[in-house]
C-alpha cells in the first residue's frame, strides 16, 4: 500500500496514524507540508527514522523545493519528481490519503 500523507505533524496526526497502520514492506510518501517530517530536525525526524527500518519513505522534491528543505532531507529518505509520484501509484495495489 502506498500512504500518502499532506499535513504537517505539527498540524494534525496524520503521519503518526499512517506510520501507525504502514505494514511492512508498504511505503509513505509525503507531499505538500508533510515533507517537513522528512527533514534534519524536525519534530517528527525520530519517527520517520524509526519507520525506515520496515517502510520505505518518500517525499516529493518539488514541494521539498517550494520549502526550502531539499538540502536538509534525512538520509535514506527517497525524493521523487512529479513523475515518480506517479510511478509510486502505479506500483501498489491500493493508496491511502490521510487527511
Amino acid at each position: 500500500m502506498l500512504n500518502i500523507v499532506n499535513k504537517s505533524a505539527t498540524e494534525r496526526n496524520s503521519l503518526e496514524s499512517a506510520l501507525r497502520m504502514a505494514t511492512k514492506g508498504s511505503a509513505v510518501l509525503l507531499i505538500e507540508d508533510a515533507v517537513y517530517a522528512a527533514t534534519q530536525g524536525s519534530v517528527a525526524a525520530a519517527k520517520i527514522q524509526s519507520a525506515m527500518a520496515d517502510v520505505q519513505i518518500y517525499a516529493l522534491g518539488p514541494d521539498l523545493d517550494a520549502r526550502g528543505m531539499t538540502s536538509r532531507v534525512l538520509d535514506g529518505v527517497k525524493v521523487v519528481d512529479y513523475g515518480g509520484f506517479v510511478d509510486l501509484v502505479t506500483e501498489h495495489n491500493c493508496c491511502q490519503s490521510w487527511l
